[in-house]
């Protein structure tokens, strides 16, 4: 992969991860446009970089608020800390279970599906119209709610489906305060991030070549300053309710990438 190509990726990553227009569903997209030709291990393990970037850049802008939970369960004792930490672990329970018994069907839908990316960016699309005309309320997310707002990520692992945009629209068409609902979203993602992480690297699937390591790095650059911006951004669009300005933007694109499919 070239160090341009690594850099373009790395910036797609980190601004679509945050904003909801599905970070896999743009990669798959990127991939095509440059004509990736990198070998499946290379490939996978420019994926992990990228999204352990993300995850990095999600720390950082809710570091504060990470504290504030480790503090909590240091504590030992049930608290609004502990709580919250609860309804992260339910949420994260679909998407462990897609992971686990559905990974090899998953993975084939990421051969380059131009098709089937521009059809689940229009249901994105569909998602974040309906999240922006619901009315704000102040209410947080429950145990329930953390559940329902789980299947979404799980089905979100498809590319085209925007995770972002899948959990937050989900949330608050529960009826969640919508500043909660991105905060949520953002943090509940990142155990299973790290979880995939590290069973990619235990599962020895991960090879990282010499020739290689310049590009991953400017890729992983990349993802993370692109993703402090878009992360930050991300949440003040949420409370100004801007999602359907998104949701255009995933219908042309949607649409761009079926009209391509039928092209190639």
């Amino acid at each position: 992969m070239e160090s341009i190509d690594a850099i373009i990726l790395g910036v797609i990553q980190g601004l679509t991860e945050f904003l909801p227009v599905s970070s896999s569903g743009h990669l798959e997209l990127g991939k095509a446009i440059l004509g990736d030709e990198s070998v499946p291990e290379e490939s996978l393990l420019f994926t992990v970089i990228l999204h352990f970037a993300t995850a990095l850049s999600t720390i950082v802008v809710f570091r504060k608020d990470i504290l504030e939970i480790i503090k909590g369960l240091l504590q030992f004792k049930k608290n609004e800390q502990t709580l919250f930490s609860l309804k992260i672990i339910i949420s994260m329970i679909p998407a462990v279970l897609v992971g686990l018994f559905f990974e090899e069907q998953l993975e084939q839908l990421f051969g380059g599906n131009i098709m089937f990316v521009g059809c689940m960016l229009i249901i994105t699309a569909i998602l974040l119209w309906l999240a922006d005309k619901a009315k704000d309320t102040a209410k947080s997310v429950s145990n329930s709610n953390a559940f329902v707002i789980g299947i979404a990520q799980a089905i979100a692992m498809l590319p085209g489906i925007s995770r972002s945009g899948a959990t937050i629209s989900t949330s608050v068409l529960l009826g969640n305060d919508k500043t909660k609902a991105a905060r949520f979203s953002f943090l509940m993602v990142i155990p299973l991030i790290f979880g995939k992480i590290a069973k990619d690297i235990l599962s020895g699937d991960l090879t990282i070549n010499i020739d290689s390591s310049v590009p991953l790095l400017l890729g992983f650059l990349a993802a993370f300053i692109s993703g402090l911006f878009a992360c930050t951004w991300m949440i003040s669009l949420v409370k100004k309710s801007k999602l359907s300005y998104f949701a255009l933007y995933c219908i042309v694109v949607g649409v761009l990438a079926i009209i391509i499919s039928y092209i190639k």
